[in-house]
């Protein structure tokens, strides 16, 4: 009896970490995954283009992570990177914000744009960086994409954009909306003059951000489980007084109901549209 009491209490505490060992162990060296509660090393998760091991769930990338798991080695040519926001509205302790987010991410804004090549393929990319005050599209996110795609329309250039984005930047008020139509505007030139559009929505896409650029792709694509959408699922439902679908707003409910030509997960995206460019490339006509 005693025995059995002993050697239970012997594995209750052997299975204690005592505060030597946590203090050992180096911080962020594993990650849990929010979906499936799973832990892995977080180097192994970094490797998988942080995608879960386990489960696929797709981690949010910063916008450098994401250039470089997409964009050939060594070919990336960053444009217009000195672009900072002001604060035209005077929005009190805007500037104090900007400035902050700067500081954390190493960011100027909230979107990178650049000249780079896809396995072999030249494009002009732009990537929205969740990080930066959500990615909220202010004047310098509108006015960067739009220099991007006047820059692939002068270089007769695909272009693609990864968007991430929770909406309008408030404290730009009208200035902020304008950058829809703005965007819009240089992508219907471009789509003219024969450009292609892709365009690839991540977690999450959202607000005039969705309601924009980021639906007039020529190629509409997404993340697996990526948040796409305008208002949010609370908001619509308060108003139309119904319960929505469990999967509402996401990607595979978008792909469902045909507002998206795919979904594609991270690890295939770089084959896949190589695929696309690959099909849109001018073919040289055999002489006969």
């Amino acid at each position: 009896m005693l025995k059995d009491i002993f050697t239970k209490q012997k594995k209750k505490y052997a299975t204690i970490p005592s505060e030597k060992s946590k203090q050992e162990v180096p911080e962020g060296i594993m990650t849990k995954c929010p979906n499936c509660k799973k832990i892995m090393y977080t180097r192994e998760l970094n490797k998988n283009l942080k995608v879960c091991l386990h489960c696929e769930y797709h981690y949010p990338m910063k916008a450098w992570e994401r250039i470089q798991s997409f964009i050939d080695e060594d070919t990336f040519e960053e444009i217009n990177a000195g672009m900072v926001s002001g604060n035209p509205l005077q929005f009190p302790g805007y500037e104090e914000k900007i400035e902050k987010d700067q500081q954390k991410t190493g960011l100027n804004e909230a979107i990178i744009t650049g000249i780079g090549n896809v396995n072999g393929i030249k494009v002009v990319v732009a990537v929205m960086d969740s990080h930066f005050r959500m990615a909220s599209m202010g004047s310098v996110v509108g006015e960067k994409i739009t220099l991007a795609v006047e820059k692939a329309d002068e270089l007769s250039l695909p272009f693609i954009i990864f968007t991430a984005s929770g909406g309008a930047r408030m404290q730009e008020g009208i200035l902020s909306l304008m950058q829809m139509a703005k965007t819009s505007v240089a992508l219907k030139r471009f789509s003219d003059h024969g450009g292609l559009f892709i365009s690839f929505m991540t977690q999450p896409t959202t607000g005039g951000v969705s309601a924009s650029f980021a639906s007039l792709g020529d190629y509409n694509l997404a993340e697996p489980g990526a948040l796409i959408g305008f208002a949010g699922k609370r908001v619509i439902e308060q108003t139309i007084r119904e319960e929505l679908p469990e999967d509402f707003q996401t990607a595979e409910f978008q792909l469902n109901h045909g507002q998206l030509d795919a979904v594609i997960p991270r690890l295939e995206l770089k084959d896949q549209v190589t695929t696309i460019l690959d099909i849109h490339q001018p073919k040289e006509v055999p002489e006969w």
